[in-house]
């Protein structure tokens, strides 16, 4: 058995790369998230033009992954997963936000003048991110959780106790479901404080010395045409209502 061998060029490759990559996408599902995942540390640039490059090529550059820095980083944003809440109290918080919250400052984009009514539907699409993604979507150990308080407590008017709109605070529609649903269960749980309106005692009579909810009382004395009760002929029922119904059991009405 003989085999035949032959060179294609870089062009040919990568075509047939990209062929194989449509026919099996699931084979370059990690691959993309692993590149995501690279692009959203801080300190690093990633830089992978096509699933194929050329064989004098590494098949992805990472300039400063094997650095010291960017392996505390990735340390760091795995513990982050776990516990969000301890991000908001460590030193790499206060330096990049100080006292402000993580929305100050943010601006979108958009065509004009006037911004639009709502906010993008989500700032991350498979493995691309916008240009100028939300304030929690741009902050991979920033993590909506119900357990971190400090973070919700942010989105929250300290004066009416409301949940800041998107439009003020940036966030995508995605992240502000998110964030809604936290607060919901906080709220539910104990973890975050919220008051009740005070509803001012009207005055009205709810006790049951209405004649309609109270005892029944005797039968008075009834002369031809009179009600049981006087409230009785205060109703007045519609003369075309009455006439469905009589229509409906005239076989009964004889």
């Amino acid at each position: 058995m003989i085999f035949f061998t032959c060179a294609l060029p870089n062009s040919s490759i990568q075509g047939v790369a990209m062929v194989l990559c449509r026919l099996s996408p699931s084979i370059f599902h990690p691959l993309r998230h692993y590149k995501l995942f690279l692009q959203r540390l801080p300190g690093t640039q990633y830089m992978c033009p096509s699933p194929f490059t050329s064989p004098n090529n590494s098949f992805c550059k990472a300039t400063s992954l094997l650095t010291k820095d960017t392996f505390q980083a990735a340390e760091a944003l795995s513990s982050y997963k776990d516990r969000p809440w301890d991000y908001l109290d460590s030193e790499e918080y206060i330096e990049r936000y100080g006292t402000n919250p993580v929305w100050a400052g943010y601006r979108r984009n958009h065509k004009g003048g006037i911004p639009p009514q709502k906010t993008r539907k989500t700032c991350i699409r498979g493995d691309k991110i916008c240009g100028n993604p939300c304030p929690i979507c741009r902050d991979p150990k920033t993590i909506i959780h119900h357990q971190n308080v400090k973070l919700l407590q942010q989105f929250i008017s300290p004066h009416t106790g409301m949940v800041y709109d998107p439009t003020q605070t940036g966030l995508c529609m995605k992240q502000q479901k998110k964030l809604n649903e936290a607060i919901n269960t906080a709220r539910d749980r104990g973890l975050l404080s919220f008051q009740i309106p005070y509803v001012e005692f009207s005055g009205e009579d709810f006790s049951n010395s209405h004649d309609a909810v109270g005892s029944t009382p005797s039968p008075p004395s009834l002369t031809s045409g009179d009600t049981w009760y006087y409230w009785y002929s205060e109703i007045m029922p519609d003369d075309r209502e009455v006439a469905k119904v009589k229509k409906t059991y005239k076989a009964y009405l004889k």
